[in-house]
């Protein structure tokens, strides 16, 4: 998959899993914070995000240091993906 196609694909994911009715993808910014001043995601919102990565895309996040380094942004989601997802 396309590095930009999997961006969109993730925009609507974490949507859907995150029961963010009220954002579209396009108001996701691919450099935009997931957390704090940016998309405004909590920790339980980041719990989710790892489920998700882990039924999406097979990758196993079990370090929390790990995970602060991955769910950054949109962009460091896709290139993580892209380096360990497994489908």
């Amino acid at each position: 998959m396309e590095t930009t196609e999997l961006k969109e694909k993730l925009k609507v994911q974490i949507i859907q899993f995150l029961n963010l009715t009220d954002l579209t993808p396009a108001d996701i910014k691919d450099d935009e914070p997931l957390f704090g001043d940016g998309l405004g995601l909590d920790s339980i919102d980041s719990l989710e995000l790892i489920v998700l990565l882990k039924r999406e895309y097979g990758i196993n996040i079990q370090d929390p240091k790990e995970g602060r380094k991955v769910l950054v942004d949109v962009n460091t989601m896709a290139a993580y993906i892209e380096q360990n997802g497994q489908k």
